[in-house]
């Protein structure tokens, strides 16, 4: 009786210092440093797989491939220990957090790590509807590039990774285009998870205030209806309050660069090349949070974790509404005429923020001995500020039926496919009326843009005929969860399309061209059979004296008007059927 009673000591004795052994084991980078460094990328990994292998209700997956060579991770809190997507959707909402895109913007990485381990300690309850998603470190490329100068003006960590990634990709701006491997990847992971709310953690690059925590919501107008009404007039209320109630103030992010920012500022718009922009095209609710780079690093980690706790626990309360809303979302606009593809702000809208910041005024510089910005944090001050949060469309366009992409243009089909568009191919070749595009007119960006020359204020002329297509060619109906992503990637006017993004830039060339000594006499029996050109061309002559003196115009002018004329120049080879 007293060994079997010594032997149920002993055994309690040893469950106790196991248990006590897991809350004490699993101490960051990042609380071990006194809130100066921020973990590596190694240590990150390595920490996540201690933690799996300790908790059931965590699971690390390597998932895909970057641009570094290193595989993607993905690693999932689930209550339940179910980590099945397509169960746990049944029953529960999504919540994926985004990590180290920017890898020098480092405060997410640690924030997340410490949230996980707290969950799974009990520390902090863990939520039983939603489930987390975290990508520990998305730039994997800059993450290992690690150095101590190029936050030139961010305060802290001591060391961090570097902005672009492996190919020197700033992959905030690939989400549509997908150049990287990284994008790619994280499309497989969306699609895998597809969650219902998406944190991005950053830091911010710009003006001096009082905040360590703003947020940088999907803008409500573009994410549009009911869902973008409820994310302005409720979630953000919400996580304002929320964040209020434990001393932590929060505000919009500040979208002004030198200058001060009480003068009033816009919302950021977020195109599709960003992740919230992204993620709003399957109505997701995204966010962006941006600590304040000026403020003391473990300030603006403990920030970032209690913004975290904070979204968890709303999307915890509001979790049926949200699911309701994004389903009526996707039905919404699979019956929407009409689709906006371009914003401006609204200026007949603003809101008036309570802003806390710090007086600031243009002083001589010491060093170009011109006018420089200077704040002057002795005087803070609180006052009225207007922030411009309307949007209004500035293009807009009918929703087509469906699209037909011929099979030869496979950079985008592959695009399409990796982001779960339902498409069908024609069993054989078919004669179809369509709506067809000429490009009408663009501009080009200067100088190189992400590994672009990207186009911009893109117009189209519209004609409708018949077009012949092979067996082979792709139909792709609008009547899809994925139509947001269609209508915005496949309208060259929308600011990122794929024609803006130069995957139809063959197009904009001639291939074919005239030898003027042999097209003079093919010109003049096109004018003699013509006397409704000619009259035109006589006319063109008569008021316009720069073209009546360049015999080369003259002739390119007929010739453009001829069945020489090559008909795939500007030509867009998508099209439309209404």
């Amino acid at each position: 009786m007293i060994r079997i009673s010594q032997l149920l000591v002993i055994c309690l004795t040893f469950s106790f210092l196991q248990a006590q052994n897991k809350k004490d084991k699993f101490i960051t980078v990042f609380e071990t440093s006194h809130g100066t460094e921020t973990a590596t990328y190694h240590q990150t990994i390595q920490f996540y797989n201690d933690l799996a292998n300790a908790f059931p209700q965590i699971q690390i997956q390597a998932f895909g491939k970057t641009d570094s060579g290193e595989p993607l991770h993905i690693v999932t809190f689930n209550s339940d220990a179910e980590f099945n997507f397509e169960t746990i959707r049944k029953h529960k909402r999504v919540l994926l957090i985004n990590n180290g895109i920017h890898p020098g913007e480092s405060d997410g990485i640690d924030a997340t790590m410490m949230l996980y381990r707290d969950m799974a300690q009990g520390k902090i309850p863990a939520p039983n509807n939603t489930v987390l998603v975290t990508i520990p470190i998305y730039n994997i490329g800059g993450s290992l590039n690690r150095n101590t100068g190029t936050r030139a003006n961010q305060n802290g960590p001591k060391a961090y990774g570097f902005r672009g990634n492996a190919q020197n990709f700033d992959l905030n701006r690939d989400f549509i285009k997908s150049d990287t491997e990284n994008a790619r990847t994280f499309a497989e992971i969306f699609h895998l998870v597809k969650p219902d709310v998406f944190i991005d953690n950053h830091v911010s690059n710009g003006a001096d205030y009082q905040y360590v925590l703003t947020h940088l919501f999907t803008q409500h107008n573009k994410l549009g209806g009911k869902l973008g009404s409820y994310v302005h007039q409720t979630i953000m209320p919400e996580l304002e309050a929320d964040l209020q109630k434990k001393d932590w103030d929060i505000t919009p992010y500040v979208n002004v660069f030198n200058q001060v920012p009480e003068i009033g500022f816009s919302q950021f718009m977020d195109y599709p090349r960003y992740s919230t922009g992204y993620t709003t095209l399957w109505n997701v609710i995204g966010m962006m949070v941006e600590t304040h780079m000026l403020k003391p690093y473990k300030l603006r980690v403990e920030g970032t974790y209690e913004l975290m706790k904070s979204m968890i626990a709303i999307t915890e309360k509001e979790g049926e509404r949200i699911s309701t809303l994004r389903q009526a979302a996707f039905e919404s606009f699979k019956n929407q005429k009409m689709y906006p593809l371009d914003w401006e702000v609204d200026t007949t809208k603003s809101t008036t923020l309570n802003f806390k910041g710090f007086e600031g005024e243009m002083i001589p510089s010491t060093v170009t001995g011109k006018q420089r910005l200077k704040y002057d944090r002795e005087k803070p001050f609180e006052k009225p500020v207007a922030y411009q949060n309307y949007f209004k469309p500035t293009v807009e366009l009918t929703v087509p039926k469906a699209y037909i992409i011929p099979q030869g243009w496979h950079r985008v089909i592959d695009l399409l496919k990796l982001n779960g568009v339902q498409m069908n191919r024609f069993e054989k070749d078919t004669i179809l009326a369509v709506e067809c595009y000429k490009i009408a007119d663009f501009e080009t960006r200067k100088s190189p843009y992400e590994g672009h020359y990207q186009h911009y204020k893109t117009s189209v002329t519209a004609s409708e005929n018949t077009a012949s297509f092979r067996k082979g060619d792709y139909w792709i109906s609008t009547n899809q969860n994925a139509i947001r992503y269609l209508l915005e990637t496949l309208e060259p006017q929308a600011p990122d399309s794929f024609f803006n993004w130069n995957f139809f830039d063959t197009i904009l060339k001639q291939k074919e061209g005239f030898s003027p000594y042999v097209f003079e006499d093919t010109a003049s029996e096109l004018l003699a059979s013509n006397p409704n050109l000619k009259a035109e061309f006589e006319a063109k002559k008569q008021a316009e004296l720069q073209f009546a003196n360049n015999w080369y115009a003259q002739l390119n002018w007929l010739y453009e008007r001829s069945n020489n004329y090559e008909p795939a120049y500007r030509q867009y080879p998508v099209y439309r059927v209404k």
